[in-house]
């Protein structure tokens, strides 16, 4: 039964709308869009940050909501879409984030990971983990 059931699943094709609805998030969390996020968070997130720490929705958002920050467009590597049935997946990519906080250029590059699960036909996110990659040696 085990076997089917990974079976199953290993061989599901990513939901085109989890896809969808995962390049929304992103927008939204670079385009600063508070009302975005707050519809497409789930009230009870999980969110890790890089430094290993658990939070919630409220600090998830606020972290993005810094007056006078500006984020670039991202460019996602070795994104990968690991559907979990019919009503979950997660989503996750290497990136580059960049853009201006405090009036100085900031890089952060890191790995996440953003689960979601559709609930009454809608997809929210669930939990978010975020790990830092090192910067290369020289």
């Amino acid at each position: 039964m085990h076997a089917l059931i990974a079976l199953m699943l290993a061989t599901t094709a990513p939901d085109d709308n989890l896809v969808a609805f995962a390049d929304a998030f992103d927008r939204a969390q670079l385009t600063q869009d508070r009302a975005a996020m707050e519809r497409m968070i789930a009230d009870d997130l999980v969110f890790i940050d890089g430094s290993g720490r658990r939070q919630g929705k409220k600090e998830f958002i606020e972290g993005w909501m810094t007056p006078g920050d500006r984020y670039d467009p991202l460019v996602l590597v070795d994104r990968v879409i690991v559907p979990l049935g019919p009503d979950a997946g997660v989503v996750n990519a290497e990136t580059n984030l960049t853009g201006i906080s405090g009036g100085k250029r900031f890089a952060s590059h890191f790995r996440y990971a953003d689960s979601f699960r559709r609930i009454g036909g809608k997809w929210q996110v669930a939990h978010i983990q975020v790990t830092r990659v090192a910067a290369s040696q020289p």
